[in-house]
Order: C-alpha cells, then structure tokens, then sequence
C-alpha cells in the first residue's frame, strides 16, 4: 500500500498511525498538495489528501473512508473502532469533536497564513477559531484513562492536539487543557507516534 500526503496534515498522519498500531506496511508519497497539486490530481481527483493505494491498484480517499477499510481489512477484535452498539456511538461522537476542531482550527490557519493579508477576514477567523476551540473544551471534558486500549479516537484527538500546538500554539499552552496534554504526551511516546511526528507545517505564506 502507498500513503499519499504529507504528516503535517492531522488526517493523513491519523491514517498513518493507525496502519503502524495495526501492522500493515506501507510506502509514504510525500507529494503535498500545495507543491505537487497536478501531481495530486492524477491519484485523486479531488486533489486532496489522504489517499491509499491499495496492493491491487484501487484508491481510497478521504481518511475515514481510509480507516473504515482497514478496520474492515483486521477483523472485529483488532478493528480500532467498534463495529456496533455504545461504543460505537461514544466513538463516533469523540472522533466528529476531533475531526472538526481540525476542519475549524485548520480554516483559521489557513485564512492567516495562506490568505493574502488585504482579503482576510478576522470576524470569520474568530468564528473559526471559536469552533475549533469548542471542540478541544469539549474533549478536554472526556475521561481519557491512560491505561485504555489505543483506538480511533484517542489516535485522531491527539493528532489534534498536535495540529493545534504546531499551528497556533497560543490556543492550547501547556496546562490549559491538563487531560487533554496527558493524552498528547502518552500517545506522542508511542512509536507509532514517534515515526509520524510533524517537524514542520509546510503550507506556503503569503504577504
């Protein structure tokens, strides 16, 4: 299987870590879609990251699609999300919280550093960054234990956590979010963690 996108990008970086927790080898295309977007389009149309490329040639777009299919690929028993029931809902609600507070928090990052100055909007930024907030004080509410099993939503809140700190680290300084900086620093120890870690966020700056 090939991984196509960068670290820096939470979704690929979820997808990533959770082949590794899984086991299930994989090539990393570095193509990025601010550099290479040709490139990009001609594995997905979208030009979007993340994208899989199977053993047998298809390609899976989008990283919860990406991660239904390898839960699928393990079995129940070692899936990273349960198949039904409670669980099932708890998680999904945990992984909408994070994978939104990415969307928003990812917006707001965009509109400062990718956005010419004369065409941004700050009333929009703050609402962005209002919603992107509201979803880390949300998980900030939720019992994280530490002894629990690695699964989806711890993988993808702390990929969170690490977008937040990497891109505006005002909005999360350490102590702010006490259970949320737990699980950043207990997964960031994981190897998993360690082999996907984000030095840089590679997005072009504009005047």
């Amino acid at each position: 299987m090939i991984l196509v996108g960068q670290y820096d990008s939470p979704f690929v970086r979820r997808v990533a870590i959770s082949l590794r927790v899984l086991g299930l080898p994989y090539e990393h295309d570095t193509r990025s879609v601010f550099g290479d977007f040709d490139a990009m389009l001609k594995v997905n149309p979208v030009g979007r990251i993340p994208s899989l490329i199977l053993d047998d040639g298809e390609v899976l777009v989008d990283s919860a699609a990406i991660l239904d299919h390898l839960d699928q690929s393990v079995g129940p028993e070692r899936a990273l999300l349960p198949l039904q029931g409670d669980g099932r809902r708890r998680a999904l609600r945990l992984m909408a919280l994070a994978t939104g507070g990415i969307e928003k928090i990812g917006a707001s990052v965009y509109e400062r550093l990718v956005r010419p100055s004369a065409c941004r909007w700050p009333d929009w930024i703050e609402r962005c960054v209002a919603q992107g907030m509201g979803a880390v004080a949300a998980l900030e509410a939720e019992p994280w234990p530490a002894e629990a099993r690695i699964d989806q939503p711890r993988i993808t809140t702390a990929c969170l956590v690490r977008y937040v700190k990497m891109t505006s680290p005002e909005l999360m300084p350490q102590g702010r979010f006490p259970r949320l900086d737990a699980l950043s620093s207990l997964c960031e120890a994981r190897p998993e963690f360690q082999a996907t870690f984000p030095a840089d966020y590679a997005v072009p700056r504009s005047a």
